[in-house]
């Protein structure tokens, strides 16, 4: 379902829009594309920040068993 808005952009950026707006439909499409894929960007920084965390959280952990398995090679 699609819902009609207004919105109010600069005249450089209706520009840009309808410069790169070419294979699309129409300016809506997009915008409506551009909006989808900054959404998605958002999403997947949030992602990242949080398996960020995680790893800074168990870094330490995970550091002291690596170089516990490192004490088992054998010099070649």
């Amino acid at each position: 379902m699609k819902v009609k808005t207004s919105i109010t952009l600069s005249e450089d950026l209706v520009k840009a829009i309808d410069e790169y707006a070419r294979e699309y439909n129409n300016r809506s499409e997009f915008i409506e594309e551009a909006v989808r894929n900054f959404i998605r960007q958002l999403i997947r920084n949030q992602q990242d920040a949080r398996d960020l965390e995680i790893i800074n959280h168990r870094a330490d952990r995970l550091n002291r068993e690596a170089m516990d398995v490192l004490t088992y090679q054998v010099d070649l």
